[in-house]
């Protein structure tokens, strides 16, 4: 993550909290990100330097036309005006990052062969939320490589139970045998 994405992120957080609009401001954020990612077109427009100051703020101001959170706005246009529009994922991720922090959440990505059915995950969650002591946002993602079972990434710890991360820790014991 970007020092500035870093910098900028928690000061939004710190404003957010401190007037108690971190719930609003995060979905808002959520789904300004997602209408980025879909229009990188759009970014680029915003974070032309040939286009002036002026006119970029006033297309977004027409984009957003007063649907989003003033705070959030405001802050959309001071990186647009500092040329750090293509920070704000970085931004989003550090905003949510502190929000889980404050809130006791947790994010885990489960990885698996096959998509898990919604009882395996509400399952699976629970067991996380009782090993971890936080509330559990699980994410879910299929890799057909792991050919079989479970892998959890929950807060930087590795929980790898599936078939090919035990082949690869067979692999290296006997790598490491010396006949």
């Amino acid at each position: 993550m970007s020092s500035a994405g870093d910098l900028y992120g928690q000061s939004l957080y710190d404003l957010a909290a401190e007037e108690n609009l971190t719930d609003e401001i995060l979905g808002e954020m959520e789904a300004v990100k997602e209408i980025f990612k879909e229009n990188p077109d759009y970014v680029t427009l915003l974070s032309e330097p040939s286009v002036p100051k002026k006119e970029r703020l006033q297309l977004v101001d027409e984009a957003f036309n007063g649907s989003l959170q003033p705070y959030l706005m405001n802050f959309i246009k001071i990186l647009i005006e500092k040329g750090l529009l293509r920070e704000f994922s970085a931004c989003q991720k550090r905003f949510r990052r502190s929000y889980n922090e404050a809130n006791g959440i947790a994010d885990a990505l489960v990885t698996t062969a096959v998509a898990l059915d919604d009882a395996q995950l509400s399952q699976l969650k629970e067991k996380l939320e009782k090993l971890s002591g936080k509330k559990i946002l699980l994410k879910q993602k299929t890799d057909p490589g792991v050919l079989g079972g479970v892998r959890v990434d929950l807060e930087g710890q590795l929980f790898d139970g599936t078939v090919k991360g035990r082949l690869s820790e067979l692999r290296r014991r006997v790598d490491e045998t010396v006949i």
